[in-house]
């Protein structure tokens, strides 16, 4: 899984939030409920903006190492824990 930034226009708010890559959010209802936050004054079918992030750095070694898998846990890799 990984991190992703949404922008609603209708409340000015960004909400950072985790999903698989295949998964696809499209409104701030469907934002809310994966986030476990209220909708608020925003309409739960207000459009969401995807935005682009800066990497986030990786922890540990790189895969093969001896000093422990570059993702970290729970990423689904055979390094997995």
């Amino acid at each position: 899984m990984a991190l992703y930034d949404y922008y609603c226009e209708a409340n000015d708010r960004t909400v950072e939030v985790r999903h698989g890559m295949s998964d696809s959010v499209k409104t701030w209802g469907e934002l809310c409920e994966l986030a476990g936050i209220e909708t608020g004054n925003a309409p739960a079918d207000a459009p969401l903006r995807k935005l682009m992030g800066a990497p986030v750095p990786m922890t540990g070694g790189s895969p093969g190492s001896d000093s422990g898998p570059a993702c970290g846990t729970s990423c689904g890799c055979p390094y997995d824990a």
